[in-house]
């Protein structure tokens, strides 16, 4: 894969319909019960909580993967020019045979460089694993959206078997430069039990704030 400058974005297919994303602090106690805050806003690692369960082998099933242009509500959270393309991830996070989680993540072209190089290399690999191993990694706070089955910011395969979903997403910053990363939370999607204490890993610790993020 090679670099490509912002001219690029002129010739590459649009992206899928923008979600309404709003601060987490929006959300009301009815809008958001107690039960779903506990695991939503968890912001721990998602994919150790998701192997935690012991709901089958966990993987990861990669859709696609290419250059594009981010939506803008996603260029406004990264801080990118209008027309910068970068890497734009799909997966679909598996226990067992449950398609439990819809992921997307939007690798800026800067982010591609140093200790992150590898990134565009990812095949099936967690994204969340590298996240929460690098040391000083810092996470914003979430901004949450209720998302229509019908909505195309969800794969063709996946649309059609709910109402809606619960989605969220945030942008890490990890060796000084910014992932955008959104979780779209599927029927097969079993909340963890309260009890599980949370966890953390000692080298990835997650930051209550990220100084100058765009809501």
């Amino acid at each position: 894969m090679t670099n490509r400058n912002s001219s690029t974005a002129l010739h590459l297919p649009p992206g899928p319909a923008e979600p309404v994303w709003r601060p987490q602090q929006q959300f009301s106690a009815r809008q958001l019960s107690p039960d779903v805050r506990r695991w939503l806003l968890d912001d721990g690692s998602l994919t150790e909580r998701l192997t935690a369960q012991g709901r089958g082998p966990f993987r990861v099933i990669r859709l696609k993967q290419g250059w594009q242009v981010p939506l803008p509500s996603e260029r406004a959270l990264l801080d990118l020019p209008q027309r910068q393309v970068a890497i734009i991830r799909e997966v679909i996070l598996q226990q067992g045979q449950h398609d439990v989680v819809f992921a997307r993540s939007v690798v800026p072209i800067a982010s591609l460089r140093g200790r992150l190089a590898h990134l565009r290399r990812l095949e099936n690999k967690p994204l969340g694993a590298i996240l929460f191993g690098a040391a000083g990694m810092q996470r914003s706070p979430f901004e949450l959206a209720r998302i229509s089955t019908d909505s195309s910011y969800l794969p063709d395969a996946l649309q059609g078997r709910q109402t809606t979903a619960w989605g969220r997403r945030s942008r890490f910053e990890v060796y000084g430069h910014c992932v955008m990363v959104s979780e779209v939370f599927l029927d097969d999607f079993e909340p963890w039990p309260a009890l599980i204490p949370l966890h953390r890993s000692r080298r990835g610790k997650v930051a209550t704030a990220i100084a100058g993020t765009k809501q």
